[in-house]
């Protein structure tokens, strides 16, 4: 099983994907750890990426995928057109959108440290964000909740997604 946690930043893909890792066994990544070192410079500076800065560290993402069996890895994501080139590199993927409000995000990026992405990134953000088509395989939770409730309505609706 291969799973991309996506959503915007502040989202919660490391805290969740590493609690869901935990519940069933899979290795979870990080998918900032996988970007060009240009790439957190300009995030980290407050510069939204473009696409083409995004493209490599998608390809990266993708080849990650690709080379394991099971796999949790946190991914934004945000486009279909992003989705479609990691599913190109890795074949089977299931997105899990981890869906929550501005307001909620925002109050948990200004919580975090030590993160390199500013919360004043948030806004182009949720501008870039295409949640996933019927058409795809995946499956959206909203984050306002605890931890351990994300995880296991992501673990029912994975559950619903095979029994269709």
């Amino acid at each position: 099983m291969r799973l991309v946690l996506m959503g915007v930043a502040g989202s919660g893909k490391t805290s969740v994907g590493q609690a869901l890792a935990a519940r069933i066994g899979i290795a979870y990544r990080d998918g900032d750890d996988l970007h060009p070192p240009g790439n957190i410079a300009r995030m980290a500076r407050g510069e939204p990426l473009t696409d083409e800065d995004r493209w490599p560290w998608l390809a990266r993402v993708g080849q990650a995928l690709a080379a394991e069996e099971a796999l949790i890895l946190g991914c934004s994501a945000l486009k279909r057109a992003y989705r479609d080139r990691i599913r190109d590199a890795a074949g089977e993927v299931v997105f899990v959108h981890l869906s929550g409000s501005r307001r909620v995000i925002a109050a948990r990026m200004r919580a975090r440290e030590g993160h390199f992405m500013p919360a004043s990134l948030l806004d182009s953000q949720f501008a870039a964000l295409e949640p996933p088509g019927p058409d795809e395989a995946a499956v959206s939770v909203d984050i306002d909740q605890p931890v351990e409730a994300v995880v296991s309505d992501i673990l029912r609706g994975l559950q619903a997604m095979r029994t269709r």
